[in-house]
């Protein structure tokens, strides 16, 4: 009798551990390279678990925008989402670090950077309440447009898009004295198609896989800001999870990650000849012109920390690090 109660409570608690399954929306369109390696993780997650931990995916923003997805996060129909970082920025603000507008100069700068400050960004998350397994580099992102954009006074006269859930870019976009139009993602090709918007700024690769490249004809040959993706989980969701498999969990979508960050700078060099090839024009914007940009692009930070938007302290470490390394390589300081 006694082995026979035994086996009923193996039994039950089994099925329980079976039953834990993290869904997961995201905008990014099913057979896009993110969906083939997260799907991928799922399946050596499930398999390393004995399927006690399954992870279930809504691509290509069938639940909706970034707003849409936190929600039913916060009420439990979703578990998690891969967002791009600025979806995030009210959980932990200074994530945001990596995207003022013109402060990166080449890859190098951004891997130097980064290497010393992911962590601090992937610890901020968890304390805001979700769990990251990495970020994945969405690349430097290029102003694009319906019409030729030179200078800061030619922007000021488009439609700018701009992430309606992203109150830094927002904050940001002040400095340069812009009005610009908020969407969410998934409206911004039906907003170009209308010429509802005209100006976009995005990684080639992101115009690419969310076709938005079919609606631009120009693009501003300056690196404008730099944009990365994270795999976000709700922290107490992920809690309700075993210690050991969390820490399988942790481990498989952390090299999932790294794959990501490692193929998206691959892909987005190759994205940039594909909108060559497609006809896109790239504008150079001469010295003086890019000189106003950089000017303007200067007032951003000490914006961003009176708004209560980054904190000064990330901004010193950044500005800090960045000195480091022009001074080590014998790079000036603009």
């Amino acid at each position: 009798m006694i082995r026979i109660i035994a086996f009923i409570l193996i039994v039950m608690l089994t099925g329980q551990a079976q039953a834990i399954q993290i869904k997961i929306a995201t905008i990014s369109p099913e057979g896009s390279v993110w969906m083939e390696k997260m799907r991928e993780g799922a399946e050596e997650l499930a398999r390393k678990t004995n399927n006690r931990v399954e992870m279930k995916f809504y691509p290509g923003g069938v639940m909706g925008d970034d707003k849409a997805v936190l929600r039913k996060i916060r009420i439990g129909q979703l578990q998690g989402g891969a967002f791009v970082s600025g979806s995030l920025s009210q959980f932990y603000p200074d994530n945001q670090i990596y995207s003022l507008p013109l402060f990166f100069r080449s890859f190098k700068e951004i891997d130097y950077v980064r290497e010393r400050l992911d962590k601090k960004i992937i610890d901020g998350f968890e304390k805001g309440g979700f769990v990251i397994f990495g970020i994945a580099e969405g690349g430097f992102a290029y102003v694009m447009s319906t019409v030729p954009i030179h200078s800061v006074d030619d922007m000021r006269q488009q439609k700018v898009w701009i992430p309606d859930n992203d109150s830094m870019i927002l904050e940001a976009i002040k400095a340069f004295d812009i009005r610009p139009i908020p969407l969410s993602i998934a409206d911004v090709r039906a907003g170009l198609q209308t010429s509802l918007i005209n100006t976009v700024t995005t990684p080639p690769i992101g115009a690419l896989a969310l076709q938005w490249h079919t609606q631009i004809k120009y693009l501003m040959d300056e690196p404008f800001l730099y944009i990365y993706g994270v795999l976000a989980v709700d922290r107490k969701a992920f809690k309700r999870i075993s210690t050991g498999d969390q820490q399988i969990f942790r481990e498989i979508m952390g090299e999932v990650f790294k794959d990501l960050d490692r193929r998206n700078r691959e892909d987005n060099i190759k994205a940039v000849e594909a909108l060559r090839k497609q006809g896109i024009e790239f504008i150079k914007p001469s010295p003086e012109a890019l000189k106003k940009w950089c000017k303007d692009a200067s007032e951003v930070p000490n914006r961003l920390v009176k708004a209560d938007r980054l904190s000064q302290e990330m901004v010193d470490t950044l500005e800090n690090l960045l000195k480091e390394y022009r001074l080590k390589e014998g790079v000036q300081n603009p």
